[in-house]
């Protein structure tokens, strides 16, 4: 991970948002979105340009990805 990657990454209030709601506890996608005014689509978006940074991390269970903060 590049820090600039990073502060690009938490440049936008919502993914600032998704990354203090994902230090509470691993979430799904449905469960990020309920609190965001943007739908699920932009909320996956949003978490890939985390991912990308290495910020956040993704573990499929069953059909569903639940996401963590990175260590």
């Amino acid at each position: 991970m590049m820090f600039s990657d990073a502060f690009v990454a938490i440049a936008d209030p919502n993914r600032r948002y998704l990354l203090e709601e994902l230090r509470r506890g691993p979430k799904t996608v449905n469960e990020l979105a309920a609190g965001l005014p943007v739908s699920r689509p932009a909320v996956s978006q949003h978490l890939k340009v985390l991912l990308d940074a290495g910020l956040v991390n993704a573990k499929a269970e069953g059909t569903r990805r639940v996401y963590t903060v990175s260590n």
